[in-house]
């Protein structure tokens, strides 16, 4: 028992971290920091039990992968254990670039930088630290590895990734149509001409995955007031920024105010190396503090944006099949004008259109194959004789008109 650590999870149970390599990522600080940042953003807003972190899902990624690890070798695919290791090591840090609220940050403070070219950044930071013990793990991320089906598992569309964050969002948000079948669909899995497959007996799982995803989608992460909230989150960043670059007082943690007085490029934020050392000691925590202290701000678009998510006075949001007319707009912007006393250029702050696209299935995109006893494969699209899982793979466009309510 002085080998491993046991941690106890609510959606699978006992986890076991072998100690070395695996137990010194998830101590790590930078892995660490991710308890401090939750999975769903703002989801809360809507669904109050959404509480749970980034650490929590990439434990609960990691425990997955490893029962697909042995899946796959009792079916006779041969895996070292240094590669066993080094996918699980990677699927532990594949988010650990998220910042606070996810992707909030990447679009505003942070621009032209992924939060996926982070995680890799400071997983290069990691394998300096560690003497190269991550070399491996970062060759199969960065999908440089022969084994091609070892990147699958970590990335793809029926990476661990997903299948934990499914079953764990549906668990703490309560919205039990995305609960799927993870363990089921572990133990079809296969591998076929180096690429990740599912045995012909899972196919009903998948289709379920499929359509929970979609549930998921538009129920949960592009719920309309979750976009609101979020929307309002970004402007309220963008409203501290500006005045920032005004030279502005503002208060803000350390870490945030680099952010907010250093207009940082994605080169920049490449090559300084404090700007990375400022992100990780970024949190939740940073900027919901920042956005009380904003509504007592003078400056009336702050602090109203702030007061809104402070307070759960949220955008308005139709959501609609087109694009709002420019008269639409216009008439939108005046009422906002005179509603709070503001210049026009400001009360834009208060009204915006996002369109949204989304398909829950690509067979371009790393398709999941089928495969059936005589050794042949499909792809699940052709394979199933659900007419909804062709649907799927179309693009659902959808307009999310945001507005300040009327007082």
């Amino acid at each position: 028992m002085q080998d491993r650590k046991i941690i106890n999870d609510p959606v699978f149970g006992f986890i076991n971290i072998p100690k070395g390599l695996l137990y010194d990522i998830v101590t790590h600080p930078i892995l660490q920091r991710l308890t401090r940042i939750k999975q769903l953003g703002l989801s809360s807003i809507v669904y109050p039990g959404a509480q749970h972190t980034r650490f929590q899902h990439s434990l609960g990624a990691f425990y997955l992968t490893t029962e697909a690890i042995n899946t796959l070798r009792m079916k006779g695919n041969f895996i070292f254990d240094s590669e066993a290791e080094a996918v699980q090591a990677a699927i532990l840090m594949h988010d650990i670039g998220h910042g606070p609220f996810s992707h909030v940050l990447e679009h505003t403070l942070v621009k032209g930088i992924s939060h996926e070219e982070i995680s890799l950044m400071l997983m290069e930071r990691m394998n300096n630290e560690m003497k190269g013990q991550l070399n491996l793990a970062i060759q199969i991320f960065k999908d440089e590895y022969p084994k091609k089906f070892l990147h699958q598992l970590i990335s793809s569309q029926l990476d661990m990734d997903r299948l934990d964050y499914l079953r764990r969002d549906s668990f703490y948000t309560g919205v039990t149509e995305g609960n799927i079948g993870s363990a089921r669909i572990i133990k079809m899995l296969n591998v076929k001409d180096d690429h990740l497959v599912v045995d012909s007996k899972g196919i009903y799982s998948i289709e379920n995955y499929l359509m929970a995803r979609r549930l998921m989608y538009w129920q949960v992460y592009l719920h309309k007031t979750s976009v609101a909230a979020e929307k309002m989150l970004v402007n309220a960043l963008l409203r501290a920024k500006e005045l920032a670059n005004r030279g502005e007082e503002l208060f803000a943690s350390p870490a945030l105010r680099f952010f907010l007085y250093n207009n940082i490029t994605a080169e920049e934020f490449r090559k300084d190396p404090n700007c990375l050392i400022n992100y990780t000691n970024l949190s939740d925590d940073d900027i919901w503090t920042s956005l009380k202290v904003w509504t007592s701000h003078t400056d009336i678009t702050l602090a109203r944006l702030c007061h809104g998510l402070i307070d759960r006075k949220l955008f308005k949001v139709v959501i609609t099949d087109k694009s709002p007319t420019r008269s639409e707009k216009e008439e939108a912007i005046q009422r906002i004008v005179k509603q709070l006393g503001i210049n026009k250029k400001d009360a834009e702050y208060f009204y915006l259109v996002c369109a949204i696209r989304k398909d829950m299935y690509s067979k371009d995109d790393d398709s999941i194959e089928i495969l059936y006893k005589e050794g042949a494969t499909r792809d699940i699209a052709t394979a199933s004789d659900m007419l909804n899982i062709s649907l799927l793979s179309k693009k659902v466009k959808k307009y999310y008109i945001c507005s300040l309510r009327k007082d």
